[in-house]
């Protein structure tokens, strides 16, 4: 049965990293004594989730009397850990952040709580508000909400205005891929210790393969073409590999086969490069003059192309409930509130309106305080968002949706898998012909699964 085999493909990839992950004492989190339900919450350890965990204690848990018990782990850790305990029915957690990817393949095997009858009961959440895209991305086949977005994104080009300036550079609104090249090269070591550019070279589908699937699909490339035929080693994705590992490689971050979101975010926030490219989500933590010597001081500039129009991808850090919570009332409460306005409000009072978990309300954008505080960013964010076309990210058709993975059970592993082998390319370990190659051989595997 194909929701079997689903499951084994899952389980599979991820049993041996999470036993890892569980051995180092990053497991789940124990509910509480003393009176007062408790929840169970795993998440991914990106700023908007750290700041939730601040703020949920003397307000949510203040208003509910539900106490959450936060797990927060590193992206690739928390992909692991999440897709083990959902896949296997655990029920360690009453809910978990998961994305676009997962949602349409976890709800075809019946592991989610559907959710859309939650928030139509409560009127002040307001459904109708969530942007279309986000809404589309995170329901199921019956057209109901399976997760509720925390923060949406796309991707962007994020640059210091000061260097910029500095060296007499005005870089383009929508930059090309080798006008992006020849600034890195003449920025780097535009002030000591400091690189040109900031790519992902961090190994996993998440993590390097986003990034690098994006510019795999502007220059011409893809994963899998609409009759299943592995790409991997085409000319057009060695192209765009050696493009990109030859970018990182010449004036990019230091230790970048090491670096992923967290370690760009702060490489670029404490000027150590002059520009990066990643999730449109970053901008806030940019923009936070407590945390961030850049504060002010970020130009912004649309996904840079090749072939395509738009090359930014599509993402949304979403609340899941897993089928096996017996805390179903409680957990939906949490996810209603932590995806509200008033959440929202809550955030840019408490912390500041750059921080507040944008991308998934079209009323975020007319809040003037935000629209203040974004006012470098927040309309560039929102096109990216609206711009992006799962369905048609590049120049030819594609077996599935999605603009940086494909969504298929079987590509968590496969992605993995060949940027493993490309961020071994970035360190020098290895050439790309000998990844790509390799990898194509994986890629054919996967495919006559659906040919």
């Amino acid at each position: 049965m194909r929701t079997r085999r689903m499951t084994q493909v899952l389980v599979t990839a991820t049993a041996a990293s999470s036993l890892l992950v569980a051995c180092s004492g990053a497991g789940g989190s124990t509910s509480s004594g003393g009176g007062g339900e408790s929840i169970n919450v795993l998440m991914v350890g990106n700023p908007q989730m750290e700041d939730i965990a601040k703020l949920t204690k003397d307000s949510f848990t203040k208003d509910t009397g539900i106490k959450v018990n936060f797990t927060i782990l590193p992206e690739n850790e928390l992909r692991d850990k999440v897709t083990q305990d959902v896949a296997t029915q655990a029920g360690q957690y009453d809910v978990a952040t998961i994305g676009a990817y997962e949602v349409p393949i976890w709800e075809k095997n019946g592991w989610l709580h559907e959710l859309s009858s939650y928030a139509d009961k409560d009127a002040g959440f307001d459904k109708a508000d969530l942007l279309k895209p986000m809404v589309t991305s995170l329901s199921g086949s019956d057209g109901k909400l399976y997760a509720l977005p925390f923060y949406g994104e796309s991707s962007f080009l994020m640059y210091n205005k000061d260097v910029m300036k500095a060296k007499g550079i005005t870089v383009p609104e929508r930059p090309t891929w080798q006008q992006i090249a020849d600034i890195a090269a003449e920025v780097d070591g535009a002030e000591p210790g400091m690189r040109g550019i900031c790519l992902r070279g961090l190994a996993g589908w998440g993590e390097l393969g986003a990034s690098l699937s994006t510019v795999v699909n502007t220059f011409g490339g893809t994963w899998f073409t609409k009759d299943w035929k592995a790409q991997v080693s085409s000319p057009e994705f060695k192209k765009a590999t050696n493009f990109y590992v030859d970018l990182v490689r010449r004036h990019g971050e230091a230790g970048a086969a090491q670096a992923g979101f967290t370690e760009c975010l702060n490489a670029m926030s404490q000027k150590k490069v002059a520009m990066w490219y990643d999730a449109t989500s970053a901008a806030g933590s940019l923009e936070d003059a407590n945390a961030s010597k850049v504060a002010g001081h970020v130009g912004y500039a649309y996904a840079p192309t090749v072939q395509t129009k738009s090359s930014g991808w599509l993402w949304s850090w979403a609340w899941a409930m897993p089928k096996t919570t017996k805390k179903a009332d409680a957990a939906s409460k949490f996810m209603l509130w932590a995806s509200s306005k008033k959440y929202e409000q809550l955030v840019g009072e408490r912390l500041g309106w750059s921080r507040v978990p944008a991308g998934k309300r079209a009323s975020t954008y007319e809040i003037p305080e935000y629209k203040k505080a974004a006012a470098s960013f927040g309309d560039i964010t929102l096109k990216s968002i609206e711009g992006a076309d799962p369905a048609d990210p590049g120049v030819q058709p594609r077996p599935t949706v999605g603009v940086q993975y494909v969504a298929i059970p079987e590509f968590q592993d496969l992605g993995t898998k060949v940027t493993q082998e490309i961020s071994a390319a970035i360190a020098g370990k290895t050439s790309v012909d000998k990844a790509l190659n390799d990898g194509q051989k994986l890629a054919e595997a996967v495919a006559k699964t659906y040919q």
